[in-house]
Parts: C-alpha cells; structure tokens; sequence
C-alpha cells in the first residue's frame, strides 16, 4: 500500500483528490492538511510514504514545507502537484528535494501511475516544465536581490527595507537598479511581476 498525505489549500480540490486515491486499490490517504504547518504535523503523525503538495498555500507554503520534510523525513517521497508551471518553482522544487513536479490537469490515472513510478525511486516531471526551464535558464537574481524584491513586493518603501535588511537606503537603490537591469524592466512593479511569473520570487 501506498500511503499518501495531501496538503492543498483549496478544500474541495483537496477532498476530491482524496476521494480519487482513495478509490485506488494500492492506496490509502493518511490525511489532508491546508498549509506547510499542517502537512508537518501530519507527517510526523502519520509517517506517509509520500506527501502530494501544493505550492501555494498560506502560511508555510508547499516548496518550504517540501525543504522541511526532506531534511526531517529523508525517507518520505514529495511530490508537487500545482497550477503554477512556472520554471522557476521546478528548479526550487528540485533543491528542496522533491521527486515529481506534476501539474493540477494531469488525468487521475496518469498521477497514480507517476505516484507508483515515484515510489520505486524515480523522478517524475511535467515533460512541458521541463523544457520551459531549460528554455528559460536560471534565476540571474542573487538571494540578496530576492529578498530586497520580496520587501518591495510586501509594499515596502526604500527605508523600510533598508531596515528591515540591515542596509542603507543608498546599497537598496543600488541593488534595485541591478535588478530593474538584469530583469530589464524599469519598475519596481514590473520587476515583481517577472520574477514572480518566473518563478524566482
């Protein structure tokens, strides 16, 4: 048996799919969780074999709560199973130790044949995905440059970030003229709603 942990903010996506594994011979659903904080207690309580997570989740979301099990719970598989194709989330994704990266319009008997090619240790994605972020190459963002535009996407003015990270409001204006120029945009807003559809924010 295949033992399966669900975690999906969505109540009646995550119910369905529950309902949908659970009609699977080989599978049995130890439970659902609505955040990363949920799927964490779930997994310590449960012990699945493998947890199907979504990436969008408030609070901890899937790809931090994907990082966390993997560095507690080695032995449990993780899979992604979202809406958000983005490149981007593949290569986080991958780093946080995930096996498969599927997408949400996958038909029901493909996701439990990738479920079962996972569980003899292979690795499963979206063939699609995978080409997008091969196409599209890697983040060009520092992790200093990241969380200087996660403040800015939190609608932070220039002082407040410089607080917030320690800087001064000249090294902030500096590091947002190197993104506005490696993303070439020439907003801040523009440059929040790139990386985000890349994925890298």
């Amino acid at each position: 048996m295949i033992r399966v942990a669900i975690a999906e903010d969505q109540f009646l996506v995550r119910d369905a799919l529950a309902r949908l594994l659970a009609m699977e011979p080989d599978f049995v659903v130890t439970g659902q969780a609505q955040d990363g904080y949920e799927l964490l207690a779930l997994v310590e309580q449960t012990h699945p074999d493998l947890c199907l997570v979504d990436i969008e989740m408030p609070g901890k979301n899937g790809l931090e709560a994907c990082a966390e099990i993997h560095q507690r719970y080695p032995d449990v598989a993780l899979a992604i199973l979202t809406t958000f194709g983005r490149p981007g989330y593949l290569k986080k994704a991958l780093d946080s130790g995930v096996r498969g990266y599927l997408v949400k319009d996958l038909p029901v008997t493909e996701l439990t044949q990738q479920i079962r090619v996972m569980m003899q240790g292979q690795c499963v994605i979206d063939p699609q995905l995978a080409v997008e972020a091969l196409y599209r190459g890697d983040n060009p963002l520092s992790s200093r440059e990241v969380e200087i535009l996660q403040c800015a996407k939190d609608h932070q003015t220039i002082k407040e970030i410089a607080h917030a990270l320690f800087l001064s409001e000249g090294t902030v204006r500096n590091y947002l003229s190197v993104i506005y120029q490696k993303l070439a945009v020439s907003t801040r807003s523009e440059a929040i709603a790139k990386a985000r559809d890349m994925g890298w924010l």
